[in-house]
């Protein structure tokens, strides 16, 4: 069993939602990503979803943008990611790990090396924004033959043929968009989303996240109630761009925000 599967399957049996941080990975530097990977696992999350910095981040709003730059201009680049979470594997064998990124570096990288490459660092699925299902047999067959599962999104106008699409090809969970636009926009409907989540479910067995949207302990805490994940990225990129400086502050403001989510959710 995938360390994905295992600890979904953990959580159910507490009735309890995974929470699934964001965060750009060497942002501000590596070995403070390694060290608030280990904060974040402490501080009660149960995934965590690394972002892979890209030129074009299109479905990212502007905070998330920001960090892709800031990283970009150190010239990270998607071997960096990896070996960081090979780095953090050293003392966390359990935790999932998602790569979230755009198909470019993995492009420029080859499918099968980045596979190969990603499953021995201990990457457990990779989320590809730009990569719709029907161009993506090729590289999910390789992804799921290295025992790494592919994340899909599904969107608020995904229609039911749609969704029978995603089913076929996702692994690990699928992740529902929670908003019509970018990371970090709007104000979420929580109705609407378990109204979504009801439709999804009649073609879905994989467990569902959501994110976008989220960016406090009570909205977290709704969406916990219907949700098998809930996901949090602009919240905590924000957190960590006001403190970039002071790596010991960004990491004690990013697990202050996990750990209320965390509280929050447990108590509903």
């Amino acid at each position: 069993m995938s360390r994905i599967a295992a600890t979904f399957e953990a959580l159910k049996a507490e009735n309890k939602t995974a929470l699934v941080p964001y965060i750009m990975c060497g942002d501000p530097d590596f070995d403070t990503t390694v060290k608030l990977m280990h904060a974040l696992v402490e501080s009660g999350v149960n995934m965590i979803e690394l972002g892979v910095p890209f030129s074009d981040p299109m479905a990212d709003g502007p905070v998330i943008q920001a960090a892709a730059e800031r990283v970009l201009e150190r010239h990270v680049s998607l071997t960096d990611v990896i070996n960081v979470v090979a780095k953090f594997r050293e003392n966390d064998q359990q935790t999932p790990v998602i790569l979230m990124g755009y198909l470019n570096p993995v492009e420029v990288m080859g499918y099968g090396v980045f596979a190969r490459t990603a499953a021995a660092a201990g990457v457990d699925g990779a989320l590809t924004v730009d990569i719709p299902p029907e161009e993506g047999s090729g590289y999910t067959d390789i992804l799921k033959a290295n025992g790494v599962d592919p994340i899909y999104l599904l969107a608020p106008t995904s229609d039911n043929s749609r969704i029978e699409s995603i089913a076929k090809v996702a692994g690990g969970f699928v992740y529902y968009v929670s908003l019509k636009g970018v990371t970090g926009a709007a104000t979420l409907d929580t109705d609407s989303v378990a109204e979504k989540l009801g439709q999804i479910r009649q073609h879905i067995d994989l467990p569902l996240g959501v994110g976008f949207g989220i960016s406090d302990a009570e909205t977290a805490a709704k969406v916990s109630k219907e949700a098998d994940a809930v996901v949090v990225g602009s919240a905590i990129v924000k957190r960590m761009a006001e403190h970039g400086n002071e790596p010991e502050k960004l990491i004690q403001s990013v697990v202050e925000l996990t750990s209320a989510m965390r509280q929050a959710m447990d108590a509903v």
